[in-house]
């Protein structure tokens, strides 16, 4: 445990916490934490989640325009459902990513745990591109990874990332309780 991982846990609750009551805020305190967890995963050799900071990094400020100036009028957007046709190519891209990803780095280099975190890679890059499109089920999507993430930083003695998602599980459950509450507002 050093004390740039807790750093950089705390701002991911932070980020996640603004990001679960639609605050744009959140995406520029996520830019901070991802460069900062950049460097934690390169120490333990978790190369797929050391490169997955630098993708983070780009959506970030993607996620920041989208809920700021993107939509029709460029004044934001809303919360929605994700479309069953953009739900399917979601499962598909992160099964894909996974097994490339896990395949290249469990062949090529001395990663830890290889197809854990390419999924945990994929699935996120998934997940934090429907966050920044505000579909509801980005918050499903983190939960299930929030739990494989737990054992797989667990394992490895990151113990405050650990606990970070963790605490990111209990978040993404108020995030979709939060956003159902915003939907059914907006449809009514």
């Amino acid at each position: 445990m050093n004390t740039v991982e807790w750093i950089a846990a705390g701002l991911g609750l932070v980020s996640v916490w603004l990001n679960v009551r639609e605050d744009w805020r959140g995406w520029p305190v996520g830019a901070v934490m991802v460069a900062l967890y950049f460097a934690v995963f390169a120490r333990v050799k978790l190369y797929a989640d050391a490169g997955l900071q630098v993708i983070y990094f780009v959506l970030q400020f993607y996620g920041w325009y989208q809920w700021v100036r993107g939509g029709e009028n460029h004044g934001g957007i809303a919360v929605s459902r994700t479309p069953a046709r953009v739900l399917a190519a979601c499962a598909g891209i992160g099964a894909a990513g996974t097994l490339l990803l896990g395949t290249v780095l469990g062949r090529y280099t001395d990663q830890a745990l290889p197809y854990w975190d390419s999924g945990i890679t994929a699935f996120s890059l998934v997940a934090q591109w429907m966050l920044a499109k505000k579909y509801l089920e980005n918050w499903l999507l983190w939960a299930a990874i929030d739990v494989i993430a737990i054992g797989v930083y667990w394992t490895k003695h990151l113990l405050p990332t650990a606990a970070l998602y963790g605490c990111f599980l209990l978040l993404c459950l108020r995030g979709y309780q939060r956003w159902r509450w915003t939907l059914a507002a907006t449809a009514a």
